[in-house]
């Protein structure tokens, strides 16, 4: 039985949860369950605070686990990332009061406040820069002004409470985050097991970013608008009663799928549908 863990709450939980279940996976329905048996798949949840999951997906107590980039580079843990899962994205950055630093490399002799000192620390022993590191557990834009520290480095979305907090953003980010499905390092994905929940979890990926596009259109411009839906090999395409029309059936990207429609109709297309894609194997 596969045993993977999936965060138990924060911004990681609720979409973790609702994408192992359009992946076909039995998901808990009260939230004090922390592990739940999804027998028919031969799998094994348990519900764990993120920052533990790659310590204990690294350990091998665990096969799989699902947490941020962030929270796996910060642990330490002798995991790897083997799936990027679209969400829960952030930018960890440096921030300062104006005038205190410029970049990274002027941070020598000064303290660094964060919620992530593993992440922090590395960031800086890969600069070649000496500074102390200050863990705290949240708010830690304060520490400035606190005099606890010089610098802070946390995760920067608008930046707006930054600059409420007198302070602005410097240097490169230090990391792009997203959540990620991890294995303990060097454990490979050549278990059966694990290649099946990757297939399916990469299969919702492909679900959210395509829909199914149908039309009918004339024979003599079907070249054109197959142009304009290639889909992934290549669309199906199917004669009509009425001679001289097909119907035609492809793949697109959803995001483009509004602007695919209008220049379907353009060039004569009729009875354009998009239908959502639940589930897709490539």
């Amino acid at each position: 039985m596969l045993r993977i863990a999936v965060p138990n709450k924060g911004s990681l939980s609720e979409p973790a949860s609702e994408m192992l279940h359009e992946a076909g996976y039995r998901q808990r329905k009260d939230r004090r369950e922390l592990v739940l048996v999804d027998s028919d798949n031969s799998v094994e949840f348990f519900f764990l605070r993120p920052r533990d999951i790659a310590v204990y997906v690294g350990s091998g107590k665990l096969d799989i686990g699902i947490t941020g980039r962030d929270l796996l580079l910060d642990s330490g843990a002798n995991a790897e990332e083997i799936l990027q899962l679209g969400f829960a994205g952030s930018t960890f950055r440096y921030a300062t009061r104006p005038g205190t630093a410029k970049d990274v490399s002027e941070f020598g002799g000064m303290t660094v406040a964060t919620s992530f000192p593993g992440l922090v620390s590395s960031h800086l022993a890969d600069k070649g820069v000496d500074a102390s590191v200050v863990r705290l557990d949240g708010a830690v834009e304060t520490a400035i002004q606190l005099g606890v520290a010089e610098i802070i480095a946390d995760v920067v979305e608008t930046g707006t409470t930054l600059r409420n907090a007198g302070l602005e953003i410097i240097s490169e980010p230090i990391l792009h985050s997203e959540a990620v499905v991890i294995r303990r390092a060097g454990a490979g994905t050549d278990d059966p097991k694990v290649q099946q929940f990757l297939r399916r979890m990469q299969g919702v990926l492909v679900a959210r970013r395509y829909v199914m596009m149908d039309y009918d259109i004339r024979a003599e411009r079907l070249e054109s608008a197959v142009a304009l839906t290639p889909g992934l090999e290549s669309p199906t395409v199917s004669p009509l009663h009425d001679q001289g029309w097909v119907a035609v059936r492809s793949m697109v990207r959803t995001k483009e799928a509004q602007r695919i429609m209008d220049d379907l109709y353009e060039l004569g297309a009729r009875a354009i549908l998009t239908t959502g894609i639940h589930a897709c194997r490539l």
